[in-house]
């Protein structure tokens, strides 16, 4: 087994992988990796078999003498193809940690794709770290519905719902990107002193590289926005990227009557939406209102798993 470490002209084998994995997103092809490639240092990895034949590929950065799985993504182990097998697996980790140690690696920091990204079943990767005694170090939960079937909204979310139709909300996809990010500056500023991890310009070009995974969904009344969400869409399931409701948009019912119409209307032959996660502080931290508006809406817990193996 042979690793070689990601540069350009890998680009196209990079991107048709990840294009054809059983457990790929589109966020992992390098046109989206690199909107940020100032702010990492890529250390993304190619593993090739004994026939010279890509099997799989690792998303990561370094920091020192730490190796991340990749710390500018929300998740993102082992990217691998249908024929992985758990054996070859073992032999993928083995033979990572002779490479990490001969580049001076000490640690290795792995964030697991969760299952309802998986296309096929992809948990080699769990067992090889179980079996190489990584530690886990870190359980972010994420609020997950399942869209097949009837999804069953608590009375409160309802009520909020009848409240935007009442008062005269139209839904619709949106370019106004401007408008939005206002609105979900000032709500992150204001309630967590915090920006959003993209900016406006990244937003922008990331949605114009990807138009057909990155949109943005609003609530408007007279035109103007009141709130809504940034969706990543990949192939069977939908992610709210950014959730946010002006005061008028509270008063309305704004970003209810918004996920009400893509559950109900515009992703209802998905598998899965996923909120993300209602984490601080690595997961010791649950934020309570923020999780129970999300379960209102019918979704159950879902696990981002993060683990730490040494390299000795």
């Amino acid at each position: 087994m042979k690793i070689v470490k990601y540069r350009e002209d890998y680009k196209m084998e990079w991107d048709s992988f990840v294009s054809n994995s059983k457990n790929g997103h589109f966020f992992f092809q390098r046109n989206y990796m690199e909107y940020h490639a100032d702010r990492f240092c890529d250390f993304s990895l190619l593993f090739f078999n004994d026939r010279e034949n890509l099997i799989a590929i690792l998303p990561a950065n370094r920091e020192d003498d730490v190796v991340y799985s990749h710390q500018g993504l929300t998740f993102g182990g082992f990217l691998v193809n249908e024929k992985m097998k758990a054996e070859t697996m073992l032999e993928i980790f083995g033979t990572l940690k002779d490479y990490l140690k001969n580049e001076g690696i000490h640690k290795l920091v792995y964030k697991c794709i969760p299952y309802i990204y998986h296309r096929l079943p992809s948990e080699e990767d769990l067992y090889a770290l179980f079996y190489n005694n990584a530690r886990l170090v870190r359980r972010d939960v994420s609020s997950t519905i399942l869209l097949e079937g009837k999804v069953k909204y608590q009375l409160q979310r309802q009520r909020a719902i009848k409240k935007a139709i009442k008062n005269g909300l139209e839904f619709g996809r949106s370019d106004d990107f401007e408008s939005y990010w206002a609105i979900l500056e000032e709500i992150l500023h204001t309630q967590h002193d915090t920006m959003p991890v993209h900016s406006l310009d990244e937003i922008k070009r990331l949605s114009s590289l990807f138009p057909d995974n990155i949109k943005l969904f609003v609530a408007k009344k007279n035109g103007k926005v009141l709130g809504g969400t940034l969706i990543f869409e990949n192939e069977d399931i939908v992610h709210t990227q950014y959730l946010a409701n002006s005061s008028e948009g509270k008063k309305t019912g704004a970003l209810d009557f918004v996920i009400d119409s893509l559950i109900s209307k515009v992703y209802k032959d998905k598998k899965y939406l996923d909120f993300g996660m209602s984490n601080e502080h690595k997961g010791k931290y649950l934020n309570l209102g923020l999780i129970a508006q999300k379960e209102g809406f019918g979704a159950g817990s879902v696990v981002y798993d993060f683990y730490e193996l040494d390299i000795p």
